[in-house]
C-alpha cells in the first residue's frame, strides 16, 4: 500500500539543530518488543521502513536487535543520521548491511547545530563510512538540505567547503540527477531547500493542495501514535495507536479518510495541513 513507513525508534537526539523543531514529547526509546509488534502489524503494507521522525536512530542502544528483527521479517531499512555517531555504529550497520537499503547523512547538521567540532574530522568520518558501506553494494546519500528557500534562509556557509571536500574524495565526473548528483558507485549528494515544519508554521492557511501523506507514506511515533506523515513531529494529527488497533482500522478513521479524499481532490481538510508550506511544493 505504501512506498514507505516512518517508524520513530527514538525521539532523543544528541544535537539541537536550527532547522529541526525537536519535540516537546516525553523523551523515549521504542523497545525491541514494541518494534517487532509494529513490524508485524505493517507487514504486507510496505517494504521500506525509515527509522526516524524525530531523534537520532544511531543513539538507540539496541539498534542491532532492531535491525535483525527487521531483516528477519523481510523489511528493507533506511536510516537518516546526523553522522556524528557513525564511527560508533559502523560495525552494527555493516553487520546488518543485508537489511539496510540506504543510509542518508545530513551534512548540514554540524553548521545548523553550531557545533564546536572539527569539520575536517567530521568529514573524514562520514566519508570513510560512505566508502566502506557503498563497497557493500549499499546506497549512501550525503544530504545538504539547507539551501536558501523562499520561506527561510539556510545556514549554509560551510557548503562550499563540504562540496569541495567531496570533489576531492570523489574526483570522477559527477552525474547530475533530479535531486543532486551521483558521485560514485552507490554514492549520492542530495540538495534541497530548507523548509518550515508544520508545527512551527505561521503561514496563512491554504485550502488547496495535495500531499503524499496517507497515499505513499505514514509515520508511527515512538509511543505508537500513527500520524499521516513524517513532518507531524508533535503528533498533531493522531489517527490512532498501532499498539491498540490494527493499521487498517486506523486508516479507516474519519480523519484519515477525510484527509485522503481531500488530497485526491486537491483540497486540504485538516488545519495543520492548511498551514504546511512543505506540501505547497506539490502542485495541484
Amino acid at each position: 500500500m505504501f512506498s514507505r513507513i516512518y517508524i520513530e525508534i527514538t525521539n532523543i537526539c544528541n544535537m539541537k539543530c536550527s532547522f529541526c523543531p525537536g519535540t516537546k514529547r516525553q523523551r523515549s526509546l521504542m523497545t525491541p518488543e514494541n518494534f517487532e509488534s509494529v513490524l508485524k502489524k505493517i507487514k504486507g503494507e510496505v517494504e521500506y521502513i525509515y527509522l526516524h521522525v524525530m531523534g537520532e536512530p544511531l543513539l538507540h542502544p539496541e539498534l542491532d536487535k532492531l535491525l535483525k528483527t527487521a531483516g528477519k521479517l523481510g523489511f528493507k531499512v533506511c536510516i537518516t543520521t546526523n553522522g556524528t555517531l557513525l564511527d560508533k555504529a559502523k560495525q552494527i550497520l555493516k553487520d546488518n548491511a543485508d537489511t539496510i537499503h540506504r543510509v542518508s547523512i545530513s551534512l548540514h547538521a554540524p553548521e545548523g547545530n553550531g557545533m564546536d567540532l572539527s569539520l575536517d574530522g567530521y568529514m573524514d568520518s562520514v566519508i570513510s563510512f560512505a566508502k566502506e558501506f557503498s563497497s557493500l553494494d549499499k546506497n549512501v546519500i550525503f544530504r545538504l538540505w539547507n539551501l536558501d528557500a523562499d520561506e527561510r534562509q539556510g545556514k549554509n556557509a560551510q557548503n562550499s567547503y563540504i562540496i569541495d571536500r567531496l570533489h576531492s574524495e570523489y574526483s570522477g565526473e559527477w552525474e547530475e540527477r533530479y535531486s543532486g548528483y551521483r558521485l560514485a558507485y552507490r554514492t549520492f549528494l542530495e540538495l534541497d531547500g530548507i523548509f518550515t515544519w508544520p508545527s512551527e508554521s505561521d503561514a496563512e492557511p491554504c485550502d488547496g493542495g495535495k500531499c503524499h501523506a496517507l497515499s505513499q507514506q505514514i509515520a508511527i511515533l515512538v509511543d505508537g501514535t500513527v500520524v499521516p506523515c513524517c513532518l507531524d513531529s508533535e503528533g498533531q494529527i493522531p489517527l490512532g495507536n498501532i499498539f491498540a488497533s490494527s493499521l487498517s482500522d486506523i486508516l479507516l478513521t474519519k480523519t484519515a479518510k477525510n484527509m485522503l479524499d481531500g488530497f485526491r481532490q486537491g483540497k486540504m481538510t485538516h488545519p495543520v495541513c492548511k498551514k504546511c508550506t512543505y506540501a505547497r511544493r506539490f502542485k495541484v
